[in-house]
């Protein structure tokens, strides 16, 4: 979902499914002769999103470390694929309400230049209302996580925009152990987990986390995990993000400092999702919390699963300050509008013979109209007491212009880097309410 000062969680994924996951998936295997591959990503929101072909059609995944099995979804539009040996299941995950209808897809074939995964074991989410491309800008067709990691060396350059899957070989080896530092981690239940600590209240507490690189915010923490992790008092409530059985709240705070090995950050903004939220997810033993990639993308990571080792250096955003969305509005995505924008053209007479021009290659100005689709962005969610709630705006607002720039010049990803500004700023939104133009203006305020 990021992006917001403090990049918000638009999905995060915790599978629980009603039948017995196929554990003897292969995952992606090298073709002869190949011994890396490179991916490029796009980076929105905080979250990582790659293209793979599935039964020969491209899709666009998110990556999450966090989730088992590969899920689809959206798929209205990409009527093309097919699947074989379907089968009803029921999805149930992170949220309030219940559990979701899908599909069980068996014999799969999903590609990438130069590798490949056969037998491949697929979900798909029938409920067309959960999408994920309205809350990123962009399409996205499904997740994919412990499959992807699982048999090689995958190193995610957050800098650079590009995934280096090598192969297990003694050179490629060396040369990530020569540049990185590597830590030490479980993978349990396919998923996996890293010893660290915070500091809450002047309490030094270990913590062992999940390592989720989708979800977007810094840590989660979970208060019943331990007595020790306790909210600090000055927090507020807020939207957590989407999961598969509903809206995930909890509360925002700022913690003194949280420690991977010897890296120290301090003053990060973490959240405390409910216990309501999280009742449906199946933890494993003395599990903490999360640690997701407001604090990861501040590294270059490899993962090595067979090895259960995690690589990581730090890059050119490691000292970057911790923030969050001060303004307390959540912008989505809500299909596409036409425009009508005006083409400048310049034309050069053809002067005929016999004829004199004023000037030599005079130029004509010339205008014509073109119609383009562009996006249309609503108020998904209003934070309570916050900036933007105090000042009138309201979910299902439809948004027109933010500090009179129209809102379809704008991509999501702009709006909320424009949101989690660290200074003060103040913010325009004129809003368009049951067939009324509205002005809102609000300062994005600090409250932690």
């Amino acid at each position: 979902m990021k992006t917001f000062l403090m990049k918000k969680l638009f999905v995060l994924f915790f599978i629980l499914i009603s039948v017995f996951p196929a554990l003897g998936q292969e995952g992606f295997l090298f073709e002869k002769g190949v011994d890396k591959v490179v991916i490029p990503f796009q980076f929105i929101n905080n979250l990582i999103f790659i293209p793979i072909k599935v039964n020969g059609i491209e899709l666009n995944f998110l990556l999450d470390s966090g989730v088992e099995e590969t899920i689809l979804f959206s798929m209205e539009n990409k009527k093309e694929v097919s699947f074989f040996n379907v089968e009803k299941i029921t999805l149930r995950g992170l949220g309030e309400e219940e559990s979701i209808e899908g599909l069980k897809s068996t014999n799969n074939i999903l590609e990438i230049n130069g590798a490949k995964s056969p037998n491949h074991l697929l979900y798909i989410v029938l409920d067309q209302s959960f999408n994920l491309s309205s809350y990123i800008g962009i399409p996205v067709n499904g997740i994919i996580g412990y499959n992807f990691l699982k048999n090689n060396l995958v190193d995610i350059n957050y800098q650079r925009k590009k995934i280096t899957i090598y192969r297990d070989i003694a050179k490629n080896r060396k040369k990530i152990e020569r540049k990185y530092q590597k830590i030490d981690i479980t993978v349990e239940r396919f998923k996996p987990y890293i010893a660290g600590s915070v500091v809450i209240n002047s309490v030094n507490i270990p913590v062992k986390l999940l390592v989720d690189i989708g979800n977007s915010d810094a840590i989660w923490l979970f208060e019943n995990a331990s007595k020790s992790i306790k909210v600090p008092t000055k927090n507020f409530e807020d939207y957590l993000g989407k999961g598969f059985s509903g809206d995930v709240e909890g509360k925002r705070a700022q913690i003194s400092k949280f420690a991977i090995s010897n890296f120290e950050f301090y003053n990060p903004v973490i959240a405390f999702p409910d216990s309501t939220s999280i009742k449906n997810v199946k933890m494993v033993m003395d599990r903490s919390g999360s640690v997701g990639s407001e604090i990861l993308k501040r590294f270059s990571i490899v993962f090595d699963y067979p090895n259960r080792q995690l690589f990581l250096r730090k890059n050119g955003d490691f000292f970057s300050p911790f923030s969050y969305n001060k303004s307390g509005v959540e912008i989505q995505h809500n299909g596409l509008q036409w425009i009508q924008e005006t083409v400048h053209l310049e034309t050069v007479p053809i002067v005929k013979s016999g004829e004199i021009a004023l000037k030599e290659n005079e130029a004509y100005n010339n205008f014509k109209y073109k119609f383009e689709l562009k996006p249309v962005y609503i108020v998904a969610n209003v934070r309570k007491n916050s900036p933007a709630a105090c000042n009138g705006l309201q979910k299902g607002d439809i948004v027109v212009s933010i500090n009179n720039v129209p809102a379809y010049k704008y991509s999501l990803d702009k709006i909320n880097s424009l949101l989690k500004s660290e200074e003060e700023k103040w913010i325009t939104f004129e809003i368009e309410r049951r067939s009324q133009l509205l002005k809102v203006k609000f300062q994005l305020l600090n409250v932690l």
